[in-house]
């Protein structure tokens, strides 16, 4: 009896096989797409609204022109907007799917630490946004603007004023995650806050480097404007280091 009853517990004790878990992928990645098409729907009904309020902002606060150069120019940019915009909303939602599909197969103490991760991560992505949306960006459209002579101009085409739009939004949301990027290093044993401090005065020239070539304008202020920020995260990324360090040692 008992040999019985354990054959029938065995199966349910196995572990999932390989093509159980493509089936487990499969779902995740269906659902995920489920969600940005409902998001592109959502965001779709709202195109207008995301395009005057939002995205358009910053140009006519600046009294920057736009104009359209290509046929059919502003129906295409008008679905890459509702395309792009439905994927970062439905973001949360794909990273739970893929939260569900991952979380089964780790430890408790890993669970933990990809949770921080992930809520440390996105805080640090959304800051970067948030810091280029409301001060790089207004800062370089009003350059863009007073620079130059009367006698030209400043007529932008609004595919290349998108491409700018996204570029420096990314560009600033990943420099952004400096910190985090110290952390999972510092985790791993590859970096160590004395490295980070022996190699400051270094940091200066790349960091100078790297905002001259983000930097969409050529002039030294809207240079600044990315430069300083990367340095400040470069100091918290060295505090987070050491933090990490200590913890580990206490362990």
């Amino acid at each position: 009896m008992t040999d019985t009853h354990d054959a029938a517990e065995q199966p349910e004790q196995q572990e999932m096989g390989f093509f159980d878990h493509l089936g487990e992928l499969r779902t995740c990645i269906l659902r995920s797409v489920v969600g940005m098409i409902i998001g592109s729907i959502l965001c779709g009904y709202f195109i207008n609204e995301i395009m005057n309020a939002l995205l358009l902002h910053p140009a006519t606060a600046a009294n920057v022109k736009l104009q359209n150069l290509r046929p059919f120019g502003q129906a295409f940019l008008y679905f890459k907007v509702i395309v792009t915009a439905g994927v970062i909303v439905s973001t949360p939602y794909t990273i739970w799917n893929l939260w569900t599909f991952v979380a089964p197969g780790l430890y408790d103490t890993e669970r933990s630490w990809a949770r921080s991760i992930t809520l440390f991560t996105t805080f640090c992505f959304a800051c970067g946004l948030a810091f280029a949306y409301f001060v790089m960006i207004p800062n370089m459209m009003s350059f863009t603007n007073s620079f130059g002579t009367a006698q030209i101009e400043n007529n932008i085409d609004v595919n290349e004023y998108f491409g700018f739009l996204t570029t420096t939004l990314l560009s600033a949301g990943l420099i952004f995650e400096l910190p985090m990027i110290s952390f999972v290093l510092t985790r791993m044993g590859i970096i160590s806050p004395e490295f980070l401090r022996k190699y400051r005065r270094h940091s200066i020239i790349i960091i100078l480097i790297v905002a001259a070539i983000l930097t969409p304008t050529p002039d030294p202020i809207n240079q600044l404007f990315m430069a300083v920020p990367l340095y400040i995260l470069f100091e918290i990324s060295i505090v987070v280091s050491s933090i990490t360090k200590r913890k580990q040692v206490r362990a």
